[in-house]
């Protein structure tokens, strides 16, 4: 599938600054880390988007470093990162948290 661009809602950037705020308290620098890996990850659905299984409609991408899962949709060409969530939450408090933003 051919993705023209990215963009990252701002829930979305919520969800990376709260992951950024968790790993940095946990160990200083590591946050930088973990923001950089996951900006990586994203930036790669403009090749791999669209080969993902989806989960309550949307795709569903995992984090090469990190534990947390990626979910978008494709519309237009274009790929709307909605949601990074992390994946050693309860999958209930995952779904709640998808379902809000759909």
């Amino acid at each position: 599938m051919r993705i023209k661009d990215v963009f990252v809602l701002k829930e979305a950037i919520t969800d990376l600054h709260e992951g950024k705020k968790f790993y940095n308290n946990n160990e200083m620098g590591v946050g930088d880390y973990f923001w950089d890996s996951l900006l990586s990850d994203i930036e790669s659905l403009v090749v791999y988007a669209g080969i993902h299984r989806k989960v309550e409609g949307f795709y569903q991408m995992f984090s090469k470093r990190f534990p947390y899962a990626i979910y978008y949709e494709i519309k237009n060409e274009i790929a709307y990162v909605v949601a990074v969530l992390p994946m050693r939450r309860d999958p209930i408090w995952n779904r709640k948290k998808i379902m809000e933003r759909s």
